[in-house]
């Protein structure tokens, strides 16, 4: 039962609103939570993997909070956010405070603890695959995905909230509890495959406002004065009905008759035609990015309503690490401050997207070091800046330094000399044609897509290379072995295409970037990317070259050892520059211009040295996609003229491989297609739905690999499962186009996780060769099925 029947009835008093804080007034918007070293990953595995106790990880995520609390009062924030702690994802967290558990887990999760709930949704075990992983556009954060159908069950579940509130009120803290707005935790989300056609998660709107009804109640009733909704779905291109909904749902909301102030945050953007809808309502407090969606102070004056509202000015940039111009942007709140009363200083959105404190890293050149700002370093600059708005510029205030020297004339001239013709590769049938004589692959193709499991082994012999416990050369030891047992797997298992395992990579962008000009890697740096998961995004500060190069040793290595053909794995430009800090004095076309020709000779030289399929991998594609439509299609015009300049110079027998994240955007198909990769692999299960589509309506023509289960989680499906898979793009589309492969790198599962699912997902491949085309069996050395008029192999 819902737990809005608690609510007080509309005729009961209304308490006054706290009064509003005075001058000075600063706040963020969320705060980072996996720890300064990383604490609550480490907590996380070694409850997973059994060698920690679930008091032990409570005790950490205590630790954690009280630590944040105590941080951001003692550098004189006047606002702390609270309820921005997570052991996996918040997205996920507010829809269990919602009681959005989907019908499938209820039996899973009947006598679980609220923390092993969590983990069981986003998890998976073997035999329950998890809600689905997706990407936070606009950002590099991956959240679990929560699912709806009609008849889902609500029901407030605020428990752990409170307990959070009166736990900060007893060490003296009055924290703002932060949760995902209604409408956007409902656009977040996805039907359930057990919904009415046409259900869509936003039509549940009223009945989830009736326990956003309940949490007011409850919050105002333990003292809390505030609270933050984000609304992160708002700062995109929305429908006018989505508008309308936003409108109903805080008109709704602030005429409960007993609650806090209400702030509604406008993360990663401008909030657009959603704007005017909000200041409409009786809500008193709005956040706004003005980093990401600048406005004059003229043109917010002019949106009716909202200069009685407080504003939080996000003028400091919760998304990338480069100091704030302090200067320039105390002009802009001064600004502000003539045009609204209540002005607080705040971020852009939440800090959960920088690492911590840049005073950790010691190996960073220091006039780098001096440009550069992580999540410590903004709360300070966010507090500095609403002194200066009472008190003027403080005579410790720095201009921004000159960058480090960094510009190179050779790159600049090499990019200078671009031209259309370097963007063009053969015709596809051509390319087809001889792709297929020189591989001999059989029908249905099996594959992974990267990399294989970091190996205990493996992660402490890179830290002993680091320390200087042991040198390079027994390092590469360390490497051949673990690639040779890689490859014997995959041999074993009966893959068609093989992978080195990428076990010399502690990341797809760090690696790379380490090994490039231009780049500075960090030693702390790391950010939450989901769940225990964590990485540390280069800084990529000036033009890029490649001194030598990064991959061919390691692919030249694997495929000494086997007959089947080894992918070259090489990360793409767009991501690369997406999954990095990225400097910010040179358009973006220009620096993935730089990036795309570092690519295209690493291609070249792994041709050379005879690969004969090789992947560029772009997942982030989709990540840097503008919030709005108007500019999606300028965006897609470089992205995608930035992977063909990387790709374009491969030999027509070389088989260019991409991986991509899931887009059911038209725009964003109608871009794979403008690609011209001769087969695209695409992330999340959920994928083969539209990868249905576009190859029926012709919007993709090349091959295709839609992953057929999810490589992130526990769960193993069965032969049956992958094979009804296989067999709807089969009956859909025909075979010749299709690869069978997980969604996803293989490097955060277990060999032991891995192995079954693999085993099961070439017998389901090899069940449909065997019922689509009889007369093609044969063994070749390939190791798989030979097809008529295909060659004999990669190594004749």
């Amino acid at each position: 039962m819902s737990s809005s029947s608690s609510s007080p009835p509309p005729s009961s008093p209304r308490p006054p609103l706290p009064h509003l804080e005075p001058a000075r007034a600063s706040s963020v918007l969320g705060y980072p939570r996996i720890g300064p070293r990383r604490e609550l990953k480490r907590a996380l595995e070694r409850y997973w993997h059994g060698d920690g106790t679930r008091a032990e990880l409570l005790a950490t995520g205590r630790r954690l909070r009280d630590a944040t609390w105590h941080d951001l009062r003692a550098k004189g924030l006047t606002q702390i956010p609270g309820n921005t702690f997570s052991f996996y994802d918040h997205i996920l967290d507010d829809a269990l405070l919602m009681g959005a558990i989907p019908a499938r887990f209820h039996e899973l999760t009947r006598d679980l603890s609220p923390v092993d709930t969590v983990f069981a949704l986003a998890r998976g075990r073997a035999d329950v695959s998890p809600l689905e992983l997706v990407p936070l556009q606009g950002t590099s954060y991956l959240y679990r995905q929560p699912e709806f159908d009609d008849a889902s069950e609500l029901g407030l579940r605020p428990d752990q909230l409170l307990a959070e509130v009166a736990r900060a009120r007893e060490q003296g803290f009055e924290i703002r509890p932060v949760v995902t707005g209604p409408v956007s935790l409902l656009l977040l989300s996805k039907a359930a495959a057990t919904a009415a056609p046409g259900f869509r998660p936003i039509d549940l709107l009223d009945r989830l406002l009736a326990e956003y009804e309940a949490l007011l109640t409850v919050l105002a009733d333990a003292g809390v004065t505030c609270v933050q909704f984000n609304e992160p779905c708002m700062t995109m291109e929305r429908t006018p009905d989505e508008i309308g909904a936003l409108r109903r749902a805080y008109d709704r909301l602030a005429a409960a008759a007993t609650r806090p102030r209400i702030l509604v945050a406008g993360e990663y953007g401008d909030l657009g035609d959603a704007l005017p809808a909000l200041a409409a309502t009786g809500i008193e407090a709005i956040g706004l990015d003005l980093v990401h969606g600048w406005r004059s102070a003229a043109n917010l004056a002019d949106v009716p309503g909202l200069r009685g509202k407080r504003l939080y000015a996000g003028v400091v940039d919760g998304q990338n690490v480069w100091r704030t111009d302090k200067f320039a942007a105390l002009d802009y709140l001064r600004e502000l401050r003539t045009v609204f009363d209540d002005v607080v200083v705040s971020t852009s959105c939440t800090l959960l997207h920088v690492p911590y404190d840049v005073v950790a890293e010691p190996d960073l050149p220091e006039e780098l070091a001096d440009s550069l700002a992580f999540a410590e370093q903004k709360v300070a600059e966010v507090v500095s800046l609403a002194h200066g708005l009472v008190d003027g510029v403080s005579p410790r205030w720095r201009r921004l330094p000159e960058l480090p020297s960094a510009r190179r004339e050779d790159v600049r001239a090499r990019t200078a000399r671009i031209d259309d013709n370097d963007k063009v590769r053969a015709p596809y049938s051509e390319r087809a044609a001889r792709q297929a004589e020189r591989l001999g692959l059989p029908t249905l193709p099996t594959a992974t897509l990267g990399s294989f499991p970091q190996t205990v082994q493996i992660r402490r012999a890179r830290k002993d290379l680091a320390d200087g416990r042991i040198d390079y050369a027994k390092y590469c030891d360390y490497l051949r072995a673990e690639i040779a047992s890689v490859i014997r797997l995959q041999e074993d298992i009966g893959l068609d295409v093989l992978v080195h395992g990428e076990v010399e990579r502690n990341d797809m962008v760090q690696y790379f970037a380490e090994l490039l000009d231009g780049f500075a890697a960090t030693r702390s740096g790391w950010v939450q990317s989901y769940g225990s998961r964590c990485v540390r995004p280069p800084i990529l500060y000036g033009d890029v070259a490649r001194p030598a190069p990064m991959t061919v040793e390691w692919t030249g290595y694997a495929q000494s050892l086997t007959d089947r053909p080894v992918k070259g794995m090489v990360t793409g430009p767009v991501t690369m520059l997406a999954r990095s800090f990225c400097r910010t004095d040179l358009a973006l076309p220009e620096v993935a211009a730089q990036l795309a020709l570092v690519v295209r000779d690493e291609v070249a030289d792994l041709e050379a040295a005879g690969t004969a399929i090789i992947q560029i991998d772009e997942p982030a594609i989709r990540e840097l996609l503008p919030r709005r439509g108007a500019d999606r299609r300028a965006y897609l015009d470089w992205a995608v003229g930035t992977f063909l300049l990387a790709s374009a110079g491969a030999r027509p027998d070389t088989q260019i491989h991409t991986h991509m994240t899931y887009s059911s955007l038209q725009v964003m198909q109608e871009a794979i297609e403008e690609l011209d990769a001769d087969v695209t692999a695409i992330v999340a299960t959920r994928s083969i739905e539209w990868v249905l589509d576009a190859l029926t309506g012709h919007t993709l023509t090349r091959q295709v690999a839609p992953g057929v289960y999810e490589s992130r989680s526990g769960f193993v499906p069965d032969i049956d499962l992958l094979h009804e898979r296989l067999l709807t793009a089969v009956d859909a589309v025909g075979v010749e186009r299709l690869w069978a492969v997980p969604d996803g790198g293989l490097k955060s599962r277990y060999t032991w996780q891995l192995e079954p699912s693999l085993r099961n997902l070439v017998t389901a491949a090899r069940r449909i060769r065997r019922a689509v085309a009889p007369d093609r069996r044969g063994s070749n050395k390939m190791g798989g099925e030979q097809v008529p008029g295909h060659g004999p192999g990669i190594g004749s």
